[in-house]
């Protein structure tokens, strides 16, 4: 494989392993908040207990988390030097602000919130429990930005001429509420609180399933699924108007997305199917003139198509973008059918009756990592050939320097420390889960022994 081939895997490897994490962080933070609000107002101590475990998780995803996202700051320099000095002022500009006031704020409190317990009042605890949340959700905000940016760039303009030309920011606001910003932020943290919601939901299902912890399960699993059902259904919002917004600002992208060639006609919108893009075919289920109503509320406007734009100004994997967005709408709507049915029981009084559904929660965590992950697939790939849309090509963006097999043993390499990084991972989790909580003597105490709390 060429330099080209060899970088863009090393760089989707490392920035698939890394997101396992950050979403995992933002949507448990947003958990703790709510267990630990939750023992502030009612004094009970089954809610402490249960923040503490938690805490103790959280603090395990954010150091591995931090470990492997270093990593892709060197690879910009290393394997994308040509993109980083395209885009150094505008991408540095806004991982500075992720340092200042997203990473600094997160990793300030962080101590606080691990060790803070009787050491400082339970209202200083809480504070600093909702400074890790924000400082976690700016993180996102600053990548995202910078992200976004890439896919649709405003609030610059080009200094220099050829392999010295240079982006510059001219409008900062203009640069961080560029057009697709709002949008993806939103579709990525409604994401995240998917993956932190269901994180719990799965632990505390297995508890429940190994009728363990049963007390402080049903509350945990309650909580997680309030979370987890909101933000399924907003998620479906968001999706909707976010594919909106590629209509406008990327369209071979979502032409891609549903195997779209003919501009002349509607846009048909498939529930699975196959694209031959040499026939420029898909074969498969579809709602005829379904992206035409969803995109223009009319089933007969025609939706612009690939074959409207040059051959070397359109992504080349067509099939591979349509199977990986289809498959992430179909997870989706999968979890947003599990959430909606486990509130049915909860209605009913029948929520813990049924061991197969706890069982089922046990093994959903992996359906939100899942959806994420093909989420960001979607994006990129659908975003070539380009970079920087409409600016920069990814074949212009590589290193001169680096030849083929430096890439491949470094890739190599890689793979092999992220390995033993998930394996310590996942038995330090699994540890953690299997040990369980330290259960308190009583589970409807008020806070008699924090005089604080009053």
């Amino acid at each position: 494989m060429d330099v080209e081939t060899l970088s863009r895997i090393q760089f989707a490897f490392t920035v698939s392993f890394h997101y396992i994490y950050p979403p995992l962080s933002i949507g448990l933070g947003v958990m703790l908040v709510f267990m630990e609000g939750m023992y502030l107002r009612t004094g009970k101590k089954i809610y402490e207990t249960m923040t503490r475990f938690w805490i103790k998780i959280f603090a395990l995803i954010f150091g591995i988390g931090v470990a492997t996202g270093i990593v892709m700051e060197f690879e910009f320099g290393t394997n994308w030097a040509t993109y980083s000095r395209y885009v150094g002022d505008i991408f540095g500009s806004a991982l500075a602000a992720e340092g200042i006031f997203a990473f600094a704020l997160e990793s300030g409190f962080l101590g606080l919130l691990l060790f803070g317990w009787n050491r400082v009042s339970p209202r200083m605890h809480f504070f600093a429990t909702v400074m890790v949340a924000l400082g976690s959700m700016f993180s996102a905000v600053w990548i995202v930005v910078a992200n976004s940016w890439q896919q649709t760039p405003s609030g610059f303009h080009i200094v220099g001429e050829g392999m010295k030309a240079r982006a510059e920011v001219t409008d900062f606001w203009a640069m961080v509420f560029n057009p697709s910003s709002v949008d993806r932020l939103t579709h990525v943290l409604i994401g995240a609180f998917l993956a932190g919601s269901f994180l719990v939901l799965s632990v505390h299902a297995y508890y429940l399933f190994k009728n363990r912890h049963v007390e402080i399960s049903k509350k945990a699993f309650k909580m997680a699924l309030i979370v987890a059902t909101i933000s399924g259904l907003l998620q479906l919002l968001s999706g909707h108007h976010s594919a909106s917004g590629v209509a406008i600002n990327q369209p071979a992208k979502l032409a891609a997305f549903e195997g779209h060639y003919d501009s002349l006609n509607v846009g048909d919108m498939y529930l699975f199917g196959y694209v031959d893009n040499e026939k420029q075919k898909v074969s498969g289920l579809k709602i005829p003139g379904g992206l035409s109503f969803l995109l223009h509320n009319d089933f007969t406007t025609p939706v612009r198509g690939l074959n409207s734009f040059p051959v070397n100004d359109r992504p080349k994997q067509v099939n591979a973008i349509f199977q990986v967005y289809h498959l992430m709408i179909f997870i989706g709507v999968l979890l947003i059918g599990l959430t909606l049915f486990a509130v049915f029981l909860w209605w009913r009084g029948k929520l813990f009756k049924y061991r197969w559904v706890m069982l089922v929660f046990s093994f959903s965590v992996i359906l939100p990592q899942l959806a994420n992950q093909l989420g960001w697939f979607s994006a990129e790939m659908g975003r070539q050939p380009w970079v920087v849309h409409g600016l920069l090509r990814t074949s212009d963006a590589l290193s001169k320097s680096v030849n083929a097999n430096q890439v491949l043993f470094s890739l190599i390499l890689f793979t092999v420390i992220y390995f033993i990084l998930f394996m310590l991972f996942i038995y330090l989790l699994n540890k953690k889960i299997q040990h369980g909580f330290d259960e308190p003597k009583t589970t409807d105490q008020a806070a008699i022994s924090n005089p604080t709390l009053n």
